[in-house]
């Protein structure tokens, strides 16, 4: 055999180990799959708190602490194997029915952490402004956690698709995400043409919830920054509220004498938390001189739309105020 030979033995060696190296080397190639399947890659999730979120692939048994997140989850196409307080869920956040398959872990103040882990979750989503204790419990037990923050004031629309898309790709479900999108912003634009055609003499409005405490009522504005509010002003509609509001959910106290004030041509209130508030005003002067108690536009907005909802909440929230203004 000569040198040249050799050589070239020592060549085809050296390229046949590289490849069989190659070949065992699992952190460049996904996982290998029988025949037929597809392999599925794991993935890795930024949340709010800016926090890596690291999931073995899409998630699919997901819990949710919260509502907006169990609407967002099941628009997405997947069912939650848990949801924080259920039965409060049906009542107050009909975008997406619930099957009575999933279980309950508890109040979303305070999540059952056993109800969790016997669930065997793939992911949990929790909402929170910061790494509370129940993001460190589950996390410590080795459980993915995505936190997500309610609401942003400074553009409560767009946090709301932010929500929603964040969830969307824990769940590997962008597609999915873009077309309720789509969806949400033809409604939107549908709803703005119809109160314009309508044409109707006052677009001013306050969006409310009142409470009865004893002898006093509590009333809470829905103010620029809040969900209600920008989706309001967003269809041409004028918000009476101008004053101050809180940061993250554009809410502002005032009372009937704050109301008086502002001369509202169209009150609208969320039903279920405003069920006992009216009676105790029929006698009051300031509130029978309100322009819209006179014109009998106080209206209650259709139950169960839940006004810090996902993209399905929102197309609610738009036919209810389309329907408001132009009946």
């Amino acid at each position: 055999m000569d040198i040249s030979t050799v050589k070239k033995l020592r060549v085809i060696g050296a390229l046949l180990i590289g490849a069989v190296a190659l070949s065992a080397c699992g952190t460049t190639q996904p996982a290998a799959t029988a025949p037929g399947s597809t392999a599925v890659e794991s993935i890795t999730v930024k949340d709010d708190l800016g926090r890596s979120v690291k999931l073995d692939k899409p998630a699919e048994r997901v819990v949710t602490t919260e509502w907006q997140q169990t609407e967002d989850v099941l628009t997405l196409g997947v069912t939650p194997v848990g949801v924080a307080d259920i039965a409060g869920y049906k009542v107050w956040d009909t975008a997406e029915s619930l099957p009575d398959s999933v279980k309950d872990v508890g109040t979303r103040q305070e999540p059952n952490l056993d109800a969790i882990f016997s669930l065997n979750p793939d992911l949990v989503i929790v909402e929170a402004s910061s790494e509370t204790p129940l993001v460190k419990q589950l996390s410590a037990k080795g459980i993915a956690v995505l936190v997500s923050k309610g609401a942003d004031g400074k553009d409560s629309i767009a946090k709301m698709k932010q929500t929603f898309q964040l969830v969307a790709e824990a769940l590997g479900k962008q597609d999915k995400a873009k077309e309720a999108i789509n969806s949400f912003d033809a409604k939107l634009a549908e709803g703005k043409k119809k109160i314009e055609e309508a044409a109707p003499s006052s677009k001013d409005f306050l969006y409310l919830d009142a409470y009865l405490e004893g002898s006093n009522i509590s009333i809470r504005i829905f103010g620029k920054g809040s969900f209600i509010g920008d989706l309001g002003s967003q269809l041409g509609l004028k918000n009476l509220w101008t004053g101050n509001t809180d940061p993250v959910y554009g809410f502002a106290a005032t009372d009937v004498e704050g109301l008086s004030a502002l001369k509202p041509s169209r009150i609208l209130y969320t039903a279920e938390e405003s069920k006992d508030w009216l009676t105790p005003l029929e006698n009051n002067a300031l509130w029978k001189n309100i322009p819209a108690v006179k014109d009998g536009k106080v209206k209650a907005f259709p139950s169960g739309i839940w006004t810090f909802g996902g993209p399905k909440s929102g197309e609610q929230v738009i036919d209810a105020f389309v329907a408001a203004v132009t009946s």
